[in-house]
């Protein structure tokens, strides 16, 4: 595994969010939701294609808090743009668990 410095961390803008809409993404190759979600005043609401159906339903998203990375260029997937990627740990089987604070905290909030 290559190491990476503590600078090298720092370049990476990772905030909590709140997941203020969620669509069905039928146009994505592999089945996936569309997120908007709330990064507060400094960052706004930013937009997210996440392959997470197996374990979430749209239910369970809406008004959940999330972690994100909120630098990294735009990537178009199908005719969605996705302007941030929402972190989780891939499960043995290939399913997506999500990282979320263990307490409800301010939209916007770094990680650090």
């Amino acid at each position: 595994m290559q190491q990476v410095t503590i600078d090298d961390f720092f370049k990476i803008d990772i905030r909590i969010g709140t997941v203020i809409k969620v669509e069905d993404f039928p146009e994505a190759r592999k089945p996936a939701y569309k997120l908007w979600i709330d990064f507060g005043a400094e960052v706004g609401t930013k937009k997210s294609s996440a392959q997470i159906t197996d374990l979430y339903s749209k239910e369970d998203l809406l008004h959940r808090q999330v972690i994100a990375v909120v630098n990294f260029p735009p990537r178009q997937v199908a005719k969605f743009m996705s302007e941030v990627l929402v972190l989780g740990t891939v499960q043995s089987d290939g399913k997506v668990v999500l990282l979320q604070p263990e307490r409800p905290v301010e939209n916007g909030l770094r990680i650090s």
